[in-house]
């Protein structure tokens, strides 16, 4: 099985001279530490096994996987007795940098596409992971999974914790996790629902952040996993007529990592590295789900923010250029912001039906998984200095201690001191 980040490997004399090249900058700022060059989004894709309901209704199947990185999706509308079109092809081929289908596992979906990430996290980097298409795909299923096959964020967690305690003799770590959905396009804290509807923020150096979001720290990983566990109960599913357990709102689940040196130095660096895990909820007609009412008022808003999220994926993927990216369309592209354009190495993982009867979704969501890959993104090390109050002091301690060198060489140019006299010597000679 290919994996998605071949391409992310520096070469040796790359990675030395990003070493070497970066300066020391001191004032208690936030720097960043530059990877060379450009970097594009790894791209899956994974089909999951046709339904019974869709053998009853006598679907076919219409998207295969070719090898480990082909897909082929077939047209079923096409008529082969139409004598003009007979020497069409019927099938659209795509490629991406790593193809499931139903025989994938979890754990090989897992491998391939974010275990590569854990280190760069640990080590300052960020990254993003998330799961798109259309509803009753699989996404929920490759991101939550279930208790005997657990997704992405349990395992991408229990192995965070393991690379952070296999290198915790040398370095000192801080984690904390926050977890949000963004339900009828208003954010709400899953691991505090009493909070109410939260807003969005940007900071002066422009990063969006959620006002008032309960982050908590931790650095026990069955903790952690309980925190997941009681944000996912607050999550808005509904049952529709296409998934019965339907996901009605977009969650992501970020995670700070803080890394330092146990060796204590005056000029200390903290290493900041975020992830975020993102389950999409899935695009929807009214015609499939057979929504009403309010499940049709969410179908709403679920579509119009993956609109818009398909427009920065449009504007984003451009190879001319120049085109104004869209942001502010929606909270969920705000939030998307670094992992689409930004400050990130990123993993799409797009899911579809292999039926016929989703074909237009499928076709929709293979279109954009395959300009996705035209994305560029920069990658950087998120690098805190936090030396400056300590670097007054020393400056104060190497002055005082050059005033003192030099009066002890001015003493020793006045030459030996007289030897003093006693004075009850000098009291006896006078009687």
């Amino acid at each position: 099985m290919s994996s998605c980040f071949r391409e992310w490997e520096l070469p040796p004399q790359l990675r030395e001279w990003n070493t070497l090249s970066c300066g020391l900058i001191r004032g208690g700022e936030d720097r960043e530490q530059r990877i060379i060059g450009w970097f594009h989004p790894c791209v899956a894709l994974r089909i999951r096994p046709i339904s019974m309901a869709e053998l009853e209704e006598g679907a076919t199947l219409i998207a295969h996987k070719v090898d480990d990185q082909m897909v082929v999706l077939m047209d079923p509308m096409e008529d082969p007795d139409d004598v003009l079109r007979a020497n069409r092809s019927r099938e659209k081929s795509y490629m991406f940098d790593v193809a499931f289908d139903f025989t994938a596992t979890q754990e090989m979906v897992y491998r391939a596409t974010t275990k590569g990430l854990i280190e760069g996290v640990i080590s300052g980097y960020n990254a993003t992971v998330f799961a798109y298409g259309p509803t009753g795909c699989g996404k929920t299923y490759t991101m939550l999974g279930t208790d005997h096959e657990p997704g992405i964020y349990v395992r991408t967690l229990d192995d965070l914790f393991r690379a952070i305690e296999a290198t915790s003799d040398n370095m000192e770590y801080e984690v904390s996790m926050s977890y949000l959905e963004i339900y009828n396009e208003m954010i709400r804290d899953l691991l505090n629902p009493s909070l109410g509807y939260l807003d969005l923020r940007e900071d002066s150096k422009g990063v969006i952040q959620v006002a008032g979001i309960t982050e908590v720290s931790t650095i026990n990983a069955k903790e952690i996993m309980q925190l997941l566990m009681k944000g996912n109960k607050q999550r808005t599913q509904e049952p529709t007529a296409a998934n019965r357990a339907s996901s009605r709102s977009h969650a992501v689940l970020q995670v700070t990592v803080r890394q330092k040196s146990r060796v204590k130095n005056i000029m200390q660096e903290v290493r900041v590295g975020r992830l975020f895990m993102i389950d999409l909820a899935g695009s929807e007609r009214a015609s499939q789900t057979q929504n009403r009412g309010q499940r049709m008022k969410e179908g709403a808003h679920i579509n119009r923010s993956l609109l818009a999220l398909g427009n920065c994926i449009n504007a984003l993927s451009d190879r001319a250029g120049g085109k104004y990216v869209n942001y502010r369309d929606s909270k969920l592209t705000r939030l998307l912001k670094d992992s689409l354009g930004g400050n990130s190495r990123t993993v799409m993982i797009a899911h579809i039906s292999p039926a016929n009867s989703a074909f237009e979704e499928s076709r929709s969501t293979l279109t954009y998984a395959d300009r996705a890959k035209s994305i560029r993104t920069t990658v950087k090390r998120n690098l805190l200095n936090v030396s400056y109050h300590i670097a007054q002091y020393t400056s104060i301690i190497a002055d005082l201690r050059g005033e003192i060198q030099r009066l002890q060489r001015k003493i020793e140019e006045q030459g030996p001191r007289p030897a003093r006299t006693d004075i009850r010597r000098i009291q006896g000679d006078c009687r």
